[in-house]
């Protein structure tokens, strides 16, 4: 079994989940696979998958993790404990097709169900590939961790590690963190995974996902949906998980609902997709007109890094801001392999009292990452007037 314990997910999955069953507690969606990299599942892929979503139905939240989750989870209230506590997955919200070399999976339901499955999902079809195709870590996998460690304490970079969804393993996930702990316990602040968290004794780190966005784009309309995803936010965690994923509809239209009030409010900002030179200087002609002193906000910096890029950014933002990366699949998925070029998105949304599913778009600031259907991202685009 490859996904073992039910904290072994992103905790930014467990946040929306919460949010979620507190707004939208009977919104239905529908998420899909993208196979980005266009890789080709070798044959019995489909049923080997089918057999590890079958076994999640298992998993339940221990005492240990509650424990854990409650001291490490404080913004969690009684109310979202006892929810998990009686959660469990219900695979039959998964549809799994293989055709040849081409998979498809699909997760329909409540979307604070849903929501859980996405990222142990994903964990599940890396893995699974690289077992069925015989790939093996490479002999050095833990010298490049190691020294990837001494670069970064070299370079004095904050770093959260985020790599549960392409990871190679488990296992290398494990040991990389591990090691990362040892190395740089100065710089290390913690990771995405809950179970590796509590494992290793980390903080849990993570906020919302382009998801939270993605919806409200739907449910409000996209004029508004940046604005109603972060008041929502802030009513459901009242100050906590304060770091603002910008670019669900292009950073340039966030900012247009980034008033002094949540720029006050929110803690800093996330830079996930588009130039991060841009993004530093962009953030800090914002903060500096809203007299807001930028040194006290963070940027946390999340796109495809790598110890350079890493030591580039450091360079470029030299103390104006408080910069933290967070860094993926670099630090759990090189181990002499090619990583998956996957993803998980929402597709399509339906809000209580709707009668039809409405399509959700993601433009991000890279227009190759664009995701949904492309008449909607059309029309998103000529509302946003971009």
């Amino acid at each position: 079994m490859i996904i073992r314990d039910f904290t072994d997910n992103d905790l930014y999955k467990f946040s929306v989940m919460n949010a979620i069953q507190k707004k939208f507690p009977d919104a239905e969606v529908v998420y899909r696979f993208v196979n980005r990299g266009e890789t080709a599942f070798p044959e019995g892929f489909g049923e080997a998958l089918r057999r590890e979503v079958d076994a999640m139905r298992t998993l339940f939240l221990t005492d240990t993790a509650e424990q854990f989750m409650r001291r490490r989870c404080y913004y969690f209230d009684n109310v979202f404990f006892d929810l998990l506590k009686g959660f469990r997955f219900n695979p039959a919200e998964v549809s799994v097709v293989q055709d040849g070399g081409r998979l498809e999976v699909e997760v329909r339901g409540l979307w604070y169900r849903t929501v859980l499955w996405e990222v142990p999902l994903m964990a599940m079809i890396s893995e699974l590939y690289y077992r069925m195709t015989g790939a093996t870590p490479a002999a050095d996998a833990e010298d490049r961790a190691r020294e990837k460690a001494r670069r970064f304490v070299e370079i004095n970079a904050e770093l959260s590690e985020f790599g549960t969804r392409r990871r190679f393993s488990f296992d290398i996930q494990d040991r990389v963190i591990g090691i990362l702990k040892e190395c740089m316990p100065r710089v290390l602040n913690g990771t995405s995974n809950v179970y590796m968290a509590m494992r290793h004794d980390l903080i849990p780190m993570g906020t919302h996902p382009h998801e939270w966005f993605m919806y409200h784009g739907a449910h409000y309309g996209y004029r508004v949906a940046n604005e109603q995803a972060m008041e929502n936010w802030v009513d459901v965690y009242d100050g906590y998980l304060g770091i603002a994923l910008t670019d669900t509809f292009t950073t340039a239209d966030f900012f247009k609902s980034f008033s002094t009030k949540y720029a006050k409010l929110f803690d800093g900002l996330r830079c996930d997709s588009g130039d991060p030179f841009d993004f530093t200087e962009r953030a800090l002609r914002y903060y500096q007109m809203h007299r807001i002193d930028a040194k006290k906000k963070t940027v946390v910096y999340s796109d495809s890094l790598d110890l350079e890029t890493i030591a580039r950014i450091k360079s470029h933002v030299a103390g104006r801001l408080h910069d933290v990366y967070g860094v993926g699949t670099f630090l759990t998925n090189d181990v002499g392999v090619k990583p998956l070029n996957i993803v998980i998105k929402l597709f399509e949304v339906k809000p209580k009292g709707e009668t039809d599913f409405l399509p959700v778009v993601k433009l991000s600031d890279s227009p190759g990452k664009y995701t949904g259907d492309p008449d909607e991202i059309d029309l998103c685009k000529r509302l946003l007037k971009f």
